[in-house]
């Protein structure tokens, strides 16, 4: 019998303004996912809630303080990987998004919904995400 390996989860935040979406563009040379446009994010470290997670990923790749509360909007359950995705919408916040985590991402942009859909997303089903929050475009 294979010993199961412990899920990890991931929050992941959805940043909208007005008519947009924030993206990050992973770099080619990272291990998963690598050259497709994403959201901004990291694993759950223990002790943190998914809130809690996202806020200090918002500081470390993009500079920002996400102000509360965070609603999830999604919530993946990856079986095969053992994944736990989490999706927090992410509407209020202090500083301008700038791309401080080069190692992980080379480029990030505001896209209208349309230019979203058109990316190469890190997510077969990022689209129909992005739709369910049509209020913001």
């Amino acid at each position: 019998m294979q010993p199961q390996r412990r899920s990890h989860i991931v929050v992941a935040g959805v940043l909208t303004r007005p008519g947009a979406v924030l993206m990050v563009h992973r770099r080619p040379d990272r291990e998963w996912y690598p050259d497709v446009w994403d959201f901004p994010g990291g694993h759950l470290e223990d002790g943190e809630t998914a809130d809690e997670c996202l806020v200090r990923e918002l500081e470390e790749e993009l500079g920002i303080r996400a102000r509360h509360p965070l609603p999830t909007i999604e919530h993946w359950v990856l079986d095969e990987e053992l994944e736990d995705i989490r999706f927090l919408h992410v509407t209020s916040w202090t500083g301008e998004p700038r791309n401080l985590a080069l190692d992980e991402h080379d480029d990030l942009r505001w896209f209208s919904l349309e230019e979203a859909l058109a990316l190469d997303l890190a997510d077969a089903a990022y689209p129909d995400l992005l739709r369910s929050l049509g209020h913001w475009s």
